[in-house]
């Protein structure tokens, strides 16, 4: 029973019904054989028996209707009626012949056989004796004719239609236990029928009792119970409980009491989300209304900033023009300073070069003085020689005195020359000093315009990029613009979603309240 237990209802049902349809099956079955055994009976009594009764009794009678036609030619003188009834006795005969041909084809059992075998045996014989009575008759011998019939005759007609009557009877008989057969299989039958509807109609009680009591546990309580509780529920009373059995926890109605109970939360939680989302939409909608009052501030915010941004950035274009300016001037100064350097370092190696000159002539002037101070030093030797020579001597001293005095003043001439090289070294050294310093400075102003020069070009590429931002700024500042007002084009649409949502909420709010909980009836009370 667990398994039935754990089947479908349609599974039971078709189960119940498949079991009726088998037993219908088995009875319309048996019905059928038994109805085709009393029809192949039928038939055999209908097609063969009382055919054959019927070829029988009319073989039997075409032979009496023969004998009176013979009768007929032996009584009658007139030739014409004497042809007449022999005509009508040859057709007769040739209906009986398909007579015994038509048995000798159907007969089966051998007693019928056998009692054919008879009837075809004596027929000649006795067709015979007709034919000798009627030809004696149409002779002229009438008397005699009608001897033959009594004496030949009528032996062999009645051996004759004895075969047949006791085939017929044969016939007959077979036919009335054929018939008891049939009657005894439709008993049988009728039976067989009632004692299988007699079945049917049990397991039918049977298959419908546990149908009805599995489904009144699968229902939990009886349907109209069960259309009750779930028309309460379609009308939204959530209130009443439906009565459980003991122990019910798998049927329908147990499923109805669980849906209940969800819908008595689901039900309860919509209409606390229902007030919460009706006071939520307010509050949006207030704060919509308040974030559409900022939203136009900050539009006009956004217009003055973005005229103010314009102003700034025609300033920033004309710093970056200045800076430009500043730059190429830079630029030029920078060259100018470059070529003073060249310059001063031209004027420095030239001073040098002059400075190497000098030390060179105080070099060379201070051999001449040497050259000077050894011809002197000659000369005065000369003069002490001279005067040792005496008068040999004289003119020798005077040469002796004029070279010396030339190389005193030779000496002296050199000192000066000396002293004033000495002098110009000192200021052509004090001269490379201050074209060094010069060429220092010249290189450091080189540098400091280079590096005025670098700043500028930064300046110029700041205030480039800083009008190019500047540009972006006003975009963006145009862009924060439009996408301001199509803020507030939003927050209009938002403030009209929320307005619409509480509309909503408030509705939803009116359509849960058709369902009815017990919390409302103890608020009710």
């Amino acid at each position: 029973m667990s398994g039935i237990a754990g089947m479908k209802v349609s599974t039971r049902l078709a189960l119940g019904v498949g079991s009726l349809i088998a037993a219908g099956v088995v009875i319309a079955a048996t019905a059928v054989v038994q109805m085709n055994s009393m029809s192949t009976g039928l038939r055999e009594l209908t097609d063969e028996r009382m055919v054959k009764v019927a070829q029988f009794t009319e073989f039997k009678d075409n032979l009496a209707t023969v004998a009176r036609h013979v009768r007929n030619v032996i009584i009658s003188n007139d030739p014409a009626v004497q042809e007449t009834e022999k005509k009508r006795i040859a057709e007769l005969r040739a209906a009986d012949n398909q007579l015994l041909a038509e048995l000798d084809r159907t007969l089966v059992v051998p007693q019928s056989r056998e009692l054919l075998k008879r009837i075809q045996d004596h027929r000649g014989p006795y067709n015979a004796a007709l034919d000798e009575a009627m030809a004696t008759a149409m002779g002229g011998w009438k008397t005699e004719a009608g001897a033959l019939l009594t004496t030949r005759v009528l032996p062999r007609q009645n051996i004759l239609f004895k075969a047949v009557e006791d085939s017929r009877a044969l016939q007959k008989t077979l036919s009335e236990e054929l018939t008891a057969n049939t009657v005894k299989a439709m008993q049988q039958a009728i039976a067989i029928m009632v004692a299988l509807a007699v079945l049917m109609a049990v397991i039918g009680v049977g298959v419908g009792w546990a149908i009805s009591r599995h489904l009144r546990r699968a229902l939990g309580a009886e349907p109209g119970e069960l259309a009750t509780v779930v028309g309460l529920v379609a009308e939204g009373d959530l209130s009443s409980r439906p009565a459980l059995q003991a122990g019910d926890s798998s049927s329908a109605m147990a499923a109805v009491a669980r849906m209940q109970e969800a819908l008595t939360r689901m039900v309860s939680g919509v209409r606390q989300s229902a007030d919460g989302v009706a006071t939520a939409s307010a509050q949006i909608a207030q704060g919509n209304q308040d974030l559409s009052g900022r939203t136009e501030q900050q539009a006009s915010a956004l217009e003055q900033t973005s005229a103010t941004m314009e102003q700034l950035n025609a300033t920033v274009r004309q710093n970056a023009d200045s800076a430009r300016q500043a730059n190429q001037l830079a630029l030029s100064a920078s060259g100018v300073a470059e070529r003073g350097g060249e310059v001063v370092g031209r004027v420095v190696d030239t001073m040098k070069g002059i400075n190497d000159s000098s030390r060179r002539i105080a070099d060379i002037i201070s051999v001449i003085d040497g050259i000077a101070f050894q011809t002197n030093i000659l000369a005065l030797n000369a003069a002490v020689e001279a005067a040792r020579a005496g008068e040999q001597g004289r003119g020798f001293a005077v040469v002796a005195g004029e070279v010396r005095n030339l190389a005193q003043r030779s000496a002296e001439a050199a000192r000066e020359i000396k002293s004033l090289i000495t002098a110009s070294v000192e200021r052509v050294e004090q001269g490379s000093e201050l074209v060094g310093q010069a060429g220092e400075t010249m290189t450091e102003v080189v540098r400091a315009i280079q590096r005025v020069t670098d700043i500028v070009g930064e300046i110029s590429s700041a205030s480039q990029e800083q009008s190019s931002g500047v540009a972006q700024v006003g975009e963006a500042i145009t862009q924060m613009d439009q996408a301001t007002q199509q803020n507030a084009a939003l927050v209009e649409e938002s403030a009209a979603a929320a307005e619409s949502l509480r509309v909503q909420a408030r509705q939803m709010v009116q359509a849960v309240s058709v369902f009815h909980l017990e919390a409302d009836g103890v608020r009710g009370g």
